[in-house]
């Protein structure tokens, strides 16, 4: 063994025959060890004598070799095959320091041979990825790049993609490939690569999966392309055409954003109505001819036929034959005289004629809507003025100088009176028309205000539109208004309509309605997180043409801010469906609607009546709305049972009138003074609960922790008396002292607690708190009685600040004043920027804004006319 050893590494014997040294027709090859199981090791060589391997440069013990001798068939030399094992625990002990290889040595007569080293690895595969792919939301044909690095292993993991379990082959799908580094490429996205994706790692030790990471190809909606203009509403003058899109280009699929924007548009439109031809009147008879005929002729000329009018029926020229007598050119007494007597006799036929016409145009004049009269009849009343100074500082500021030489009149009456007899249509008496700066008003008295309401109603309950209008006038405003303009407004509600001057056309009277809705008397659709925000208000009628946009005012209990809230106004068209009419924050300053929004109330510019509310879609759940909290208990108690109602109300005066008259007929009375609470959009319910009741004097009836009113019962809006009821029962009919605490709170929100603490037979301090403020008195104002600045000083300062100044004393600097600034736009949209200002300055402050506070707004101005706001004698 040892000469053999030796030989190893000795040199062939010198002339022998190099083609007799060892050929190794067998190699020894890298080899990998999976888990314990020992790999095998084979050499064969020919011709060969001995054959031993060395591994990491030390001989293997021979008694490890199995040897196998034979012949080698083909030439016939000696052939030596020899096979080792090699355990794990071998490459372990030399594991870390260098690789563990082996090679055979292959003796023959000649010298030696080596063969290649082989080396020998340890096989794993570690558990956790490097990097695995994460979850992805992509848009449509956009580019997607999944990362993956596989565990550690020997040999390499190679790595593939399933897609919902199925392997991903790139020689299939042009549009995903596999990168060097392993990551998953889609070139560009297809809803059909929305799926959950897995990295698979794998060698001859083990398969490793990554976790799937879900993939979602979204679609963003697309605006279809406009159809094509409607007809316009309206045969003939002023009507609306309207157009629509849907968002179908493409629809929104997989999470993706709906279309921004509105799905329609209107636009007015107006149409010249046809005009039919009419004759003028026959002209006289012509002379009689020598041919004994004569003629008269007329034109189509009133009115003559236009915009595709018809013509006259009928011949231009009428000719006849004279009388015989006529004909006879010799004088003659008795002749002349029967030819006078029929000249006079057709005379009076015609005569006769024209009368009977009158009267006919005349009662058919009568019959005409009671709603329509002159204009004069107002106008004649509002000529001179007498007003008092508002500034004692400043005799000339909205001052008009009083003109004692002239007679005025009062308008007292109906101006659309609808009992019949003789008795006369307006009763006038003498003294001055306008105060304004007094506490008087100027209104419509009627001689039988119920029957009349009842009568109002009754008339616009029968139009289809108007089915849903209350069978009352508690919740309804009326009157009857010219181009001066007016006022009306349900009181206690905080809803009222400004009608400006010239709003309504000269020589029109309207009869205009204002009424507040129930919620659950009108059906207003509410999507996804929309909530209703405000009462539902009607105004109208709807279609009377306005001049001028007036102003709808009314509640709302949203917390508005551009990140939390998308506001929209909504108007019901007259077939019962809701349209969004005005995308608060989004307005066009030449739209027909606009809205002024303030922290608890909104000002709405229309030229359009119609049945409006404000709707709020919440962005994010710090959007919240306001809540009324009251508490309610019975003002006598008879029995040994007390009931604490607790309201949770949206906070607006309409809603708080509804509960405080309920509660008038139920015999409540306020027990705490009222509290607000924010309610988010968090889908999480409202709780009530009482604590700390003296159990030595009272017994609480509740067999739960707490009560909850559900969210959406609160959040949508639309259901009234929203309330609680905590039940106690007393242990003695002599115990009157209540002490305990009533907690309401939202989930994971804002909550409030009340501390009760009173006597349940005598204690009324609370009464007072919901006594309804005064409203400016009676529901409808006509003319300068509406308006706090009187009507000439109004026009002055029009004609003054519309114009523009190059130092900036105009409209906008009186806008900027009263912090009206961020609506220029809007209002230099309109003919009168500045009318426009005064009129959100009346609806916003009447009927108790501060008239010197503008005063020295418009003073401010540095107007070089140091008269231009006073009203000469002469003017009046």
């Amino acid at each position: 063994a040892g000469a053999q050893q030796n030989a190893t590494v000795a040199n062939p014997v010198p002339g022998a025959n190099p083609d007799l040294l060892p050929n190794f027709l067998v190699e020894p090859e890298d080899v990998y060890i999976v888990k314990n199981k020992p790999v095998l090791l084979v050499c064969k060589a020919v011709p060969a004598t001995q054959i031993f391997f060395k591994c990491n440069g030390e001989w293997v013990r021979q008694v490890d070799h199995v040897i196998e001798r034979s012949t080698d068939g083909s030439s016939g030399l000696p052939a030596m095959e020899v096979r080792i094992n090699v355990s794990r625990q071998q490459v372990e002990k030399v594991f870390g320091l260098e690789e563990y290889w082996c090679q055979c040595v292959a003796w023959s007569s000649s010298g030696t041979t080596k063969s290649q080293k082989a080396y020998i690895r340890i096989a794993y595969l570690r558990k956790n990825f490097e990097q695995e792919p994460l979850a992805k939301e992509v848009s449509l044909e956009q580019g997607i790049v999944l990362p993956c690095r596989p565990p550690e292993g020997i040999p390499p993991a190679e790595v593939e993609w399933l897609r919902n379990e199925d392997l991903v082959d790139p020689s299939l799908d042009p549009n995903v490939y596999i990168t060097r580094e392993h990551s998953l490429v889609v070139r560009q996205a297809r809803l059909a690569d929305t799926a959950n994706y897995t990295c698979v790692a794998k060698n001859i030790v083990a398969r490793r999966r990554s976790a799937s990471a879900a993939v979602i190809v979204y679609v963003n909606g697309g605006w279809s392309t406009w159809t094509e203009w409607s007809v316009c509403s309206a045969s003939c003058g002023r009507g609306w055409q309207k157009r629509s899109r849907s968002c179908t280009n493409p629809a929104p699929l997989n999470g993706g954003a709906f279309c921004e924007g509105q799905n329609v548009q209107k636009t007015a439109c107006a149409t010249l109505c046809p005009v039919d031809g009419s004759w003028s009147p026959w002209s006289k008879w012509s002379a009689c001819g020598l041919d004994c005929t004569h003629w008269r002729s007329r034109e189509c000329s009133d009115p003559a036929p236009r915009n595709g009018g018809e013509e006259c029926q009928g011949a231009d020229l009428d000719t006849r034959n004279c009388t015989s007598d006529l004909c006879v050119h010799t004088a003659s007494g008795p002749e002349d005289v029967a030819l006078y007597v029929g000249l006079v006799a057709v005379a009076v036929c015609l005569l006769l004629l024209l009368l009977v016409l009158i009267l006919v145009y005349c009662r058919k004049k009568e019959g005409l809507d009671s709603d329509v009269a002159d204009s004069s009849i107002l106008t004649s009343g509002f000529q001179p003025v007498s007003i008092k100074p508002s500034k004692a500082d400043n005799p000339h500021l909205l001052t008009i100088q009083p003109d004692l030489s002239t007679t005025t009149t009062t308008y007292q009456g109906s101006l659309c009176p609808r009992q019949d007899g003789p008795s006369p249509k307006f009763q006038l008496t003498n003294g001055h028309l306008l105060s304004p700066l007094s506490g008087g008003r100027h209104t419509l008295h009627h001689s039988s205000p119920t029957s009349e309401a009842e009568d109002f109603v009754s008339r616009l309950s029968t139009q289809t539109y108007f089915r849903s209008l209350p069978r009352g006038i508690s919740n309804m405003a009326y009157g009857t208004f010219n181009f001066l303009g007016g006022r009306l407004m349900i009181p206690h509600t905080g809803v009222s309509l400004l009608i400006p001057p010239d709003a309504i056309p000269r020589g029109k009277i309207y009869e205009i309605y204002l009424t507040l809705h129930k919620p659950e008397d009108v059906r207003l659709p509410l999507a996804g997180c929309q909530t209703l925000l405000s009462p539902i208000v009607s105004c109208g009628p709807p279609g009377v043409l306005l001049t001028r946009p007036v102003i709808l005012a009314m509640d709302h209990c949203g917390e508005p801010s551009p990140e939390s809230w998308s506001l929209r106004l909504k108007k019901q068209s007259c077939e019962g469906s809701w349209e969004d009419v005005l995308h608060l924050g989004e307005e066009a300053p030449s739209h027909l609607y606009y809205c002024q929004l303030e922290a608890g109330a909104c000002y709405i510019f229309t030229e359009q009546l119609g049945r409006f509310a404000l709707v709020g879609e919440a962005l994010s759940v710090a959007a919240a709305k306001r809540l009324k909290l009251l508490l309610f208990a019975p003002v006598a108690c008879t029995s040994l049972e007390y009931n604490i109602r607790v309201y949770c109300l949206q906070d607006t005066r309409d809603a708080l009138k509804e509960v405080v008259q309920l509660e008038k007929q139920l015999g409540g009375q306020l027990i705490q003074e009222p509290r607000v609470l924010h309610l988010k959009d968090s889908y999480h319910n409202l709780r009530l609960s009482i604590h700390d009741v003296p159990s030595s004097l009272w017994k609480s009836k509740l067999l739960v922790s707490y009560q909850e009113i559900p969210f959406y019962h609160i959040w949508n809006g639309t259901q009234q008396y929203l309330h609680c009821t905590f039940t106690l029962e007393r242990v003695s009919p002599s115990t009157s002292d209540l002490a305990c605490k009533v907690w309401v709170w939202q989930v994971e929100g804002d909550g409030q607690s009340f501390n009760i603490n009173f006597n349940i037979t005598k204690d009324t301090r609370f009464t007072e708190l919901l006594a309804l403020e005064s409203e400016g008195g009676v529901p409808a104002l006509v003319g300068p009685s509406a308006f706090k600045i009187p009507f000439l000083i109004r026009q002055k300062i029009i004609t003054s600040l519309d114009p523009p100044c190059s130092r900036g004393a105009d409209w906008r600097t009186l806008a900027q004043k009263l912090h009206l600034d961020s609506h220029l736009s809007f209002f230099a949209s309109k003919p009168s920027p500045t009318a426009m200002i005064l009129n959100l300055w009346e609806a916003r402050h009447f009927p108790n804004g501060n008239l010197s506070q503008l005063a020295a707004a418009v003073a401010g101005l540095g107007q070089p006319d140091g008269g231009l706001f006073t009203v000469s004698e002469a003017e009046c």
